[in-house]
């Protein structure tokens, strides 16, 4: 019986981490075109820089990826993906940053 409970327990924590890690696409689309970032970016193949699917693949598996992600896009540069340089995008709230970055990751 206590193990039976231990799977249910374990399966319910299960779905409620993927409930909170969840991205609402829609919005976080609707996000990085009001933040500028599909003026430069395409969700599947490169623009100016490099599409979104192909950032997300770059990172895959990679745990320090967000962090350093919402850095880089905070900050700006180049050397990545080229030559062409991406700029500072400090003016982006925190928060929206990081609804940004967990968007393009979950690609």
């Amino acid at each position: 019986m206590k193990y039976l409970m231990g799977i249910i327990a374990a399966v319910a924590l299960m779905f409620t981490n993927l409930t909170f890690a969840a991205v609402d696409m829609a919005a976080s689309q609707a996000l990085a075109q009001k933040s500028g970032c599909m003026g430069c970016h395409k969700v599947d193949g490169k623009l100016v820089g490099p599409g979104f699917k192909e950032v997300a693949a770059k990172y895959k598996g990679n745990n320090k990826a967000e962090a350093m992600l919402i850095a880089k896009v905070t900050k700006g540069g180049t050397g990545v993906w080229g030559k062409i340089p991406m700029p500072p995008n400090a003016a982006v709230k925190p928060d929206d940053m990081k609804t940004l970055v967990s968007w393009v990751l979950a690609h």
